[in-house]
C-alpha cells in the first residue's frame, strides 16, 4: 500500500477531531457569530481532516493538479457560537464504496456552563477537479489511481437553459442596481423575491478562475440583507427599532456548475416558505448566460427567524408582528 492508498483509507475511514476559534470578522452582531462563518469552519475542519489523514489539499494542487472543492454544505445551528469559543468540531466519513465524491458528517460542540454542548450538525460533499492548464503545474505528475474515483474533469454538468434576451446594462463589481435587466426579469417573473446581477471578482474565485463554496455563502447573506432592505425591512432599521437580528436555523448550498471569474452571476432570493410568525425559508438560485442561454450553477435554501441578543450572548426568538408578514409575503403595507 502506497503513502496515497493509505492515506486516503484514512480520510475514508477515520474519524477526527480540531478545535478551532470563529473569525473575528464574523461577530456582526454583538459577539455572535453568523451562520457564514460557523459554515466556515465546517469546510476548514474538513481540510484539516485531509490534512491529518496525509492527504493536504494544497500539495494535491500542487502535485497533481487536483483542486479540492466543497460542492455541497448543509448545516443546522441548534444554538448559538460567539466569538471567544473555543470549537471543537468532529469530522466523521461517511462515504460508500459506491460514492464518487468524499462525504462527512461534521458537529461542532462548544462549552456552555462547564459542559460540552452540541451545537451544530452539518454535512459536507467534495470532490478533486483536474485542472487540465499544463502552464500553471509544469511540474505535475499524474495523480495516483486511487484518487480517480474523487476526481472530475469540471464541477457539475448544468444543461443550458431557457434562452434569454440580450443584455445591454452595465456588469457590476458590487453595489448598484440593475432593475432593468431583462434576465432578472425573467428570472424573477411571477416570484416573491429578490435578485441582481454581480461581476464575479479576483477574490471570490479559488484555483484562478472559478467560485468556490465560501463565495456562495457570501451570496446567500446579501441575498437576505438586499431582499429585506427591498421589502422595508432592512437589518439595520430592525436593529435601530426593535433591536432585532436575523437569525439562521438551518443552511444548504449545492453547487451545480462552474461560475468563472469576471462572468457575470445572476442571483434570485425567493421565499418558498412561511412557518406562523417565527421562521421562513428562503430558496437562493444561481446563474450565469452562456451562449445567449440561462445556465444554473448553484441552488440553495436558507431558514431565518428574528431574535434579540442581550449582553453581547443571550439571545432569544422573538415573533415578528403583520408588518414584517407582510413583507416576506410581499403583499405590501
Amino acid at each position: 500500500m502506497t503513502d496515497t492508498d493509505l492515506a486516503v483509507k484514512n480520510v475514508l475511514g477515520e474519524t477526527t477531531t480540531v478545535t478551532l476559534t470563529p473569525g473575528y470578522e464574523g461577530a456582526n452582531i454583538g459577539t455572535y457569530i453568523g451562520f457564514k462563518h460557523v459554515n466556515y469552519l465546517v469546510e476548514k475542519a474538513v481540510l484539516a481532516h485531509f490534512r491529518r489523514a496525509g492527504l493536504p489539499v494544497g500539495a494535491l494542487y500542487e502535485q497533481y493538479g487536483l483542486g479540492f472543492d466543497v460542492v455541497d454544505l448543509e448545516a443546522r445551528l441548534r444554538g448559538g457560537l460567539f466569538v471567544d469559543d473555543e470549537a471543537v468540531l468532529e469530522v466523521k466519513p461517511v462515504a460508500t464504496d459506491e460514492d464518487h465524491a468524499f462525504r462527512f458528517k461534521v458537529t461542532i460542540t462548544v462549552d456552555r456552563e462547564g459542559r460540552p454542548k452540541k451545537i451544530v450538525t452539518a454535512s459536507v460533499t467534495a470532490v478533486l477537479r483536474r485542472d487540465e492548464d499544463d502552464r500553471r503545474l509544469p511540474a505535475r505528475v499524474p495523480a495516483p489511481a486511487v484518487l480517480d474515483r474523487f476526481t472530475v474533469p469540471t464541477i457539475g454538468d448544468p444543461a443550458p437553459g431557457d434562452a434569454v434576451p440580450a443584455v445591454t446594462g452595465p456588469a457590476l463589481v458590487s453595489g448598484g442596481t440593475t432593475d432593468d435587466d431583462p434576465v432578472l426579469t425573467q428570472l424573477l417573473a411571477g416570484r416573491n423575491g429578490y435578485g441582481w446581477k454581480f461581476r464575479i471578482p479576483y477574490p471570490y474565485v479559488h484555483f484562478y478562475n472559478r467560485l468556490h463554496m465560501s463565495s456562495y455563502l457570501r451570496q446567500m447573506e446579501e441575498a437576505k440583507h438586499r431582499f429585506v432592505a427591498d421589502r422595508g425591512i432592512s437589518i439595520a432599521a430592525q436593529l435601530t427599532e426593535r433591536n432585532w437580528i436575523p437569525a439562521v436555523t438551518h443552511s444548504r448550498i449545492e453547487i451545480l456548475g462552474e461560475a468563472l471569474l469576471e462572468e457575470d452571476l445572476y442571483t434570485v432570493y425567493t421565499v418558498e416558505s412561511i412557518f406562523k410568525n417565527l421562521l421562513y425559508t428562503a430558496r437562493m438560485e444561481c446563474h450565469v448566460v452562456r451562449d445567449g442561454r440561462l445556465v444554473q450553477v448553484a441552488t440553495g435554501t436558507i431558514t431565518h427567524g428574528y431574535g434579540v441578543l442581550e449582553n453581547g450572548n443571550q439571545a432569544r426568538v422573538v415573533t415578528w408582528d403583520d408588518r414584517v408578514a407582510r413583507a416576506l409575503r410581499g403583499t405590501g403595507s
